[in-house]
């Protein structure tokens, strides 16, 4: 009978071992797939909230939208690692420099340095879709391949600074209507430029935002090296799903994401001053 007894008692200890040893192997496994894992019970409820509701709690950025799913998936803190790319909806917003280092960023109207002549954002972020996340990385991995990297200008617009710049400019040519809607206030458009690994701009024969006929598509009367710096970034972004607008060299919109709703969400520059 002891003998008995004994056996049963190791027999149960061995079995809650091993449970814990199978626990601590998922929880493991879990953190090197990159799935995201919710923090605490309070983080499986905020996943569901709306934006009225989710701007009352602390941890929740106020501003952010979660229409049609496009919770902007680098400021939620609900979360305790960022979710692959891969991973994500196509709609939802990301914070471009949390996918990629690769990129060089010079945000012109978090700085007077525009057509406008003031700042209309609070801080430089460049957010956009999640499925024009993935066609700007893959685009630029083949710019690297020739030495160059992409530079952006601007990125996500909320349609509230998109009616500052059309009483600035009320041209559909080089201003989309903001009761419209630019593509982007939809995720889905980026103003770019091409540069060195070190840092030096290409020649592209006028700055961002020239309102004029020399910053066409179809302008011939330029250098050589200009024609084909924009040859580059033309041709380049066309065959990663991106097309031109005609008057403006450095605009490029996805395909895939030009149908999406506009968007007004402003991202927060509480965590941090800059990208």
């Amino acid at each position: 009978m002891y003998k008995i007894r004994l056996g049963f008692w190791v027999l149960l200890v061995s079995s809650i071992s091993c449970g814990e040893i199978h626990r601590e192997k998922q929880d493991s496994t879990s953190e090197k797939s990159g799935v995201t894992a919710v923090s605490n019970s309070r983080d499986r409820e905020n996943q569901s909230l709306t934006p009225e509701k989710a701007a009352d709690l602390p941890g929740i950025p106020a501003g952010n939208s979660w229409e049609d799913g496009a919770t902007p998936t680098a400021d939620a803190r609900t979360v305790k690692s960022l979710t692959a790319l891969e991973a994500l909806p196509d709609s939802a917003f990301v914070r471009l420099s949390d996918y990629s280092t690769a990129f060089s960023f010079d945000l012109r109207y978090a700085t007077e340095n525009n057509f406008m002549k003031t700042r209309v954002y609070d801080c430089p972020k460049c957010y956009t879709r999640a499925i024009t996340a993935r066609a700007l990385i893959a685009a630029n991995s083949e710019f690297l391949k020739h030495g160059v990297r992409i530079r952006f200008f601007d990125c996500y617009r909320p349609n509230s600074v998109q009616y500052l710049m059309w009483k600035v400019v009320p041209n559909p040519q080089y201003v989309a209507n903001p009761v419209k809607g630019s593509i982007h206030n939809r995720g889905g458009a980026v103003d770019i430029t091409l540069e060195t690994l070190s840092g030096q701009p290409l020649d592209m024969g006028t700055d961002f935002d020239y309102f004029g006929k020399p910053a066409y598509h179809d302008a011939t009367d330029l250098p050589s090296d200009v024609l084909e710096n924009r040859k580059l970034l033309k041709e380049t972004m066309e065959s990663h799903g991106f097309w031109s607008v005609r008057t403006e060299w450095w605009h490029y919109n996805l395909k895939a994401a030009s149908a999406y709703p506009v968007a007004n969400f402003q991202w927060s520059c509480e965590m941090e001053a800059s990208l």
